[in-house]
């Protein structure tokens, strides 16, 4: 008798345990349809294991690991499914290889995709914007900027700030809660320049996107709040700023401004003569890439850069690369598109380096709280009085006073580029190549440009150094 009831209450046992896995795959497959994926992922990872062969669970399990941002663990997944034809497998799969710009892959995947919904208009109209993006991604791995990548640290997204040692002459950055503690919690943050009168920070809502502002110091607070143009400003999410030196130089991260893909990086750039900041320009990659990529800083005393990305990271956990910046825009000279793509993707440090680079000592610099006293010469000449002349920003004693020279030097930069389009522009005249009518409006309007800018240039030396002057030596 007792061996009859354990069996019948095995059976039951057991078809309750099938009618509940039933009721929860079901579910699970429900969660999918409404692209609740995080919930379904735990049901369709149990559901493989009991059933590893099974394509159509591949695919399920394959596209919520895919679609939560685990796109190295997706692709076995997804592979198997592609491999015993699954449809919707394809498309995952193509749009995964080109994240990963494996590009030809990616192709294959798509023609088996198309030849499989050949009679589709719908499906087809998704693939061709599948194939747009891919276009758009190969592209930008060709213009992939030569850098060399000092070091690389995976932390937590809290702890983000953590990695950024900034020297004093390039301000500071802090959670944006602890500046308005009032605020909802935030992972987004604030720069402050070194003279802490001018601070810069994202603001908004989930319904109308994050925007920049500026605050300035009044007496004892802050106010005068600015909302940045709108040219930077546009749709989607912008957050994240940095300053340069020069106080005229952004660096920012957006959502928008037909990102790549969550955020990326942009630099926009104080025009003087217009009174306004140039239309903001996507950095190259590596700085960029399909993931989210934001918090770049380029400390100008330490000559190093950090920026933030979280590709190919778990999702509470995000990579901060510390680089050497470049003087100028170098690009990655090669017909390799494997060397291109590794590159973009930063598969290696090491094959960023150059012969001859102490990259032992530039982890140390990047990682040191402030710098060592050790002035470095040769930068430019300012002569201050008859007796003392400047060749580095650390000569300066007075903040103000370094603080508007930095300035004046991010005009002269601005000056010499303008100088060298002015120069083209007369040659390209001269030539008679061009229309000479819109030659001439261009030359005019240069001219214009360059003057306002030689002035301002001047004046704020002028400034400089008499702020130095008044301020240590009297």
């Amino acid at each position: 008798m007792m061996k009859k009831q354990h069996i019948f209450l095995t059976l039951l046992f057991s078809t309750l345990a099938f009618a509940l896995q039933a009721q929860t795959l079901d579910e699970a497959k429900k969660m999918y349809l409404e692209g609740r994926f995080a919930h379904a992922l735990p049901v369709f990872r149990a559901e493989y294991f009991n059933n590893p062969n099974n394509a159509s669970v591949n695919q399920w399990l394959g596209v919520c690991l895919y679609e939560t941002g685990k796109l190295i663990e997706a692709e076995k997944y997804l592979t198997f499914a592609s491999q015993k034809k699954i449809t919707e497998a394809y498309i995952y799969l193509g749009e995964l290889y080109s994240k990963t710009y494996r590009f030809e892959d990616a192709e294959k995947e798509f023609e088996k995709y198309q030849r499989a919904n050949r009679r589709n208009n719908d499906a087809l109209e998704k693939l061709a914007q599948k194939r747009i993006y891919a276009e758009k991604l190969k592209k930008a791995v060709k213009r992939t900027e030569d850098i060399q990548i000092i070091d690389s640290l995976v932390l937590p997204k809290a702890d983000l700030l953590s990695a950024y040692n900034l020297s004093a002459s390039s301000g500071s950055l802090v959670p944006l809660n602890d500046f308005f503690p009032n605020l909802s919690k935030t992972d987004k943050t604030l720069y402050m320049n070194e003279r802490k009168d001018k601070v810069y920070y994202s603001q908004g809502d989930q319904v109308k996107g994050l925007d920049l502002f500026t605050m300035d110091k009044l007496l004892d607070t802050f106010g005068n709040e600015k909302k940045l143009p709108e040219n930077i400003n546009m749709e989607g999410d912008q957050a994240y700023p940095f300053v340069m030196n020069d106080g005229m130089t952004i660096y920012f991260a957006s959502t928008g401004h037909q990102s790549f893909g969550g955020y990326d990086l942009y630099i926009t750039r104080y025009n003087l003569t217009a009174d306004s900041y140039l239309n903001p320009n996507q950095l190259n990659m590596p700085f960029n890439s399909p993931f989210n990529d934001y918090m770049m800083v380029i400390d100008e005393e330490k000559e190093i850069g950090w920026f933030a990305s979280d590709r190919f990271q778990p999702a509470d956990s995000v990579c901060v690369y510390t680089f050497i910046p470049n003087q100028q825009i170098i690009l990655l000279e090669s017909e390799d598109e494997k060397q291109l793509a590794n590159r973009a993707k930063i598969s290696s440090i090491a094959e960023t380096w150059k012969k001859g680079a102490e990259y032992a000592s530039l982890r140390v610099k990047a990682r040191q709280e402030t710098v060592p006293n050790q002035p470095k010469r040769g930068d430019f000449e300012f002569v201050i009085n008859d007796r003392t002349t400047y060749h580095s920003l650390s000569d300066f004693k007075n903040s103000k006073a370094r603080s508007v020279y930095s300035q004046a030097m991010g005009l002269e930069k601005q000056l010499n580029d303008l100088n060298k389009e002015l120069s083209e522009k007369r040659d390209q005249y001269a030539e008679g190549g061009l229309s000479n009518n819109n030659l001439n409006s261009t030359i005019l309007h240069l001219e214009k440009e360059t003057e306002s800018l030689f002035r301002e240039v001047n004046r704020l030396k002028i400034e400089a150094r008499n702020e130095e002057i008044l301020n240590n030596f009297k």
